[in-house]
């Protein structure tokens, strides 16, 4: 598989981007290399390897919930930038 300028053209006009002739060649020769480099991944022996999904095993780790205070109102307001009524007041988006 190879990638080709107007691959990068369209990848680039999805991402909003604007590239020049000269981006355009240059990415299409750094993504090919990447694509080479990767394809030396077939030369391995894998028959004996047994798939997985992460290299070390994975489990969820987690705290204890646990109550604690919560920040006064008066502090929190400070990092408001609109206060109503004790509530942060944000622009309406409902008419």
């Amino acid at each position: 598989m190879s990638i080709t300028v107007r691959d990068v053209e369209h990848v680039a006009n999805l991402a909003r981007l604007q590239l020049s002739e000269a981006e355009q060649e240059q990415f299409t020769g750094q993504l090919n290399a990447i694509l080479r480099y990767a394809e030396k991944l077939d030369e391995l022996n894998t028959d004996d390897v047994q798939p997985t999904s992460h290299v070390l095993p994975v489990k969820n780790v987690t705290r204890q919930d646990e109550t604690r205070p919560s920040l006064p109102i008066e502090k929190v307001m400070l990092n408001a930038p609109d206060e109503e009524d004790g509530q942060i007041k944000v622009p309406a988006v409902l008419e």
